[in-house]
């Protein structure tokens, strides 16, 4: 007989069923918030278009946007929480281990890592942005040399470069928020940043123009702040330890993890890698503007919509990334591969619907979205067009964005990644080079999504025999059915998509068009994670009956 006691049963992602119920409600609010701070970027870029069309001003906005872009990057999206979640997650752990034993063994680990991290990073920061905005001009210079309207630019970019500071905060508070499992703070900053910079520049753009924009972004970035300071305050004060000199004996790994965790040697590579792949964007606006007023405009439309999915589907990898890490610093590298392995395969299918729905209705969604004021008929046709090349490359960029938790989940993060990057942003370069005097920003689009791509199957087939023993083969098999799924769904909705004259009429018909050919292609080529979605879908509604 089995005893009655013990730990849950593990799920065949690896975790016990009541972890399973808790990743799947953080995944839903995250999505679910992240899903509304998306839209709410849509209507931001709409309310841009509608203002300021494809234009020289809108241009450069768009200029001054690689900051935060590249800010948000570094500093939110990649490096800040690759290397402070597994931070804090080990500081939580030595905490977890103090409190059974004694509080006053010493000093809360938490409370210790930001003391020692914080006031440095605040500083560090705010020295950036105020060398941003004194060297505005030639940071101007050096991204869009060709742009006909300089001084325009050079006012947008120093009202964005706050961001440097405001995002580095926003990205700390996000990052050990997320590894003590709170996920709707974070998964709001983006709802607040879009209120601010709509709110702005509604309230302005007839005083400033497209500068009203620029300032949104600085209020914008400020309200992230605020959404998750209350929390922060409250989880990082929550436990009282005492301060004594005595520590708690900890295994040599968990003791040395924390401080490893923010050495140089382990900064270096994980700052590399976001500044390289954000790079991509940087190669992109130095080419196009060379390139008729409106190209870099066009491109940008085209990459907010196509990356929508993209941007949902690693939601699941954001609400999993703390459960990688703790699994690596316990030495749990079985438990660790399951999850990736199932990441890898949800996101995939994510993101590759989404790929079908963006090839299927791109210009029918760019023209619902976009076609109003000074955007006309002309932007719509070029925006779409560069929207479907972009598409291409989704999965690259959803895979590079999921690969790279599990590579820096580890206490000496490795320089594979950013090497792996830095080709991809060679090849990248190359094609541009190559395409765009011949067909301009469709060219660039694709040199995106050929060098992102690149960096997708070097970063897949170097995770196996570098971090997590992850099955290949059996992934690449995965992901393969599930892009023969979507090849077939996006071309029945490229095909369908004109038959239906209203715009968002055709685009509500698509989307349950699209989902059905999507699953039906995934069944017939047998898909896995089609099968299961099917199977859990089956089980739940006879289970409600």
């Amino acid at each position: 007989m089995r005893p009655t006691t013990g730990p849950p049963t593990a799920t065949a992602g690896g975790e016990p069923p009541k972890l399973g119920r808790f990743l799947a409600r953080a995944a839903a609010v995250t999505a679910g918030l992240t899903a509304v701070g998306a839209l709410l970027g849509l209507v931001r870029d709409q309310a841009i278009a509608h203002l300021f069309g494809a234009s020289v001003e809108s241009d450069a906005f768009l200029i001054a946007w690689t900051v935060p872009e590249m800010a948000s990057t570094l500093l939110i999206e990649d490096a800040m929480a690759l290397l402070l979640v597994p931070a804090f997650s080990y500081a939580i752990t030595r905490r977890a281990a103090a409190l059974p034993h004694d509080r006053a063994l010493g000093p809360d680990p938490v409370r210790a890592l930001v003391t020692a991290t914080f006031p440095r990073l605040f500083i560090l920061l705010a020295c950036v942005a105020g060398l941003l905005m004194l060297g505005a001009p030639w940071v101007v210079r050096i991204l869009a040399p060709g742009f006909s309207a300089p001084q325009l630019a050079v006012d947008c970019t120093r009202l964005t470069a706050v961001t440097v500071l405001t995002f580095g905060i926003t990205g700390y508070f996000s990052a050990a928020l997320r590894a003590h499992r709170s996920f709707l703070p974070p998964a709001g900053v983006y709802v607040a940043y879009n209120l601010g910079i709509i709110a702005t520049m509604l309230t302005l753009h007839s005083l400033w123009g497209v500068r009203a924009a620029a300032a949104g972004v600085a209020v914008g970035s400020l309200l992230m702040i605020l959404v998750q300071l209350p929390t922060f305050a409250r989880l990082v004060t929550s436990v009282r330890m005492k301060p004594r000199s005595r520590r708690l004996r900890l295994p040599g790994r968990q003791r040395t993890a924390g401080t490893a965790q923010l050495g140089l040697a382990v900064l270096a590579p994980v700052i590399l890698f976001a500044v390289t792949r954000q790079s991509q964007i940087l190669v992109e606006r130095f080419f196009a503007s060379d390139l008729p007023a409106g190209a870099i405009s066009h491109l940008n439309y085209a990459q907010k919509v196509a990356q929508m999915p993209m941007v949902l589907s690693l939601m699941i990898c954001t609400v999993t990334f703390p459960l990688v890490a703790q699994a690596m610093a316990d030495g749990d590298r079985d438990r660790a591969r399951h999850r990736v392995e199932r990441d890898l395969a949800l996101a995939g299918m994510v993101v590759l619907f989404g790929t079908a729905m963006v090839i299927g209705y791109a210009p029918q969604i760019i023209e619902v979205l976009f076609q109003r004021g000074a955007f006309d008929a002309q932007d719509t046709g070029t925006t779409a067009t560069v929207m479907r090349v972009y598409a291409t490359g989704l999965l690259g960029h959803c895979l590079v964005g999921a690969l790279g938790r599990p590579f820096f989940s580890t206490a000496r993060p490795p320089w594979y990644p950013a090497a792996a990057m830095a080709a991809g942003l060679v090849v990248t370069t190359a094609a541009v080079a190559a395409t765009v005097g011949h067909w301009g920003v469709y060219g660039i689009a694709a040199a995106n999504a050929v060098g992102i791509s690149t960096t997708a199957v070097l970063l897949l087939s170097g995770l196996g025999s570098r971090v997590v023993a992850i099955d290949v083969r059996a992934v690449a098999l995965t992901l393969g059915r599930l892009t023969a799924a979507a090849t077939v769904a996006g071309t029945v909705g490229w095909a369908a998509g004109p038959l239906v004259a209203d715009p968002l009429l055709s685009v509500a018909v698509g989307c349950p068009l699209v989902l059905s050919a999507f699953v039906l292609t995934g069944l017939a080529v047998r898909a896995p994670e089609i099968v299961h979605l099917l199977a859990l879908t089956r089980q739940r509604f006879s289970h409600g009956r």
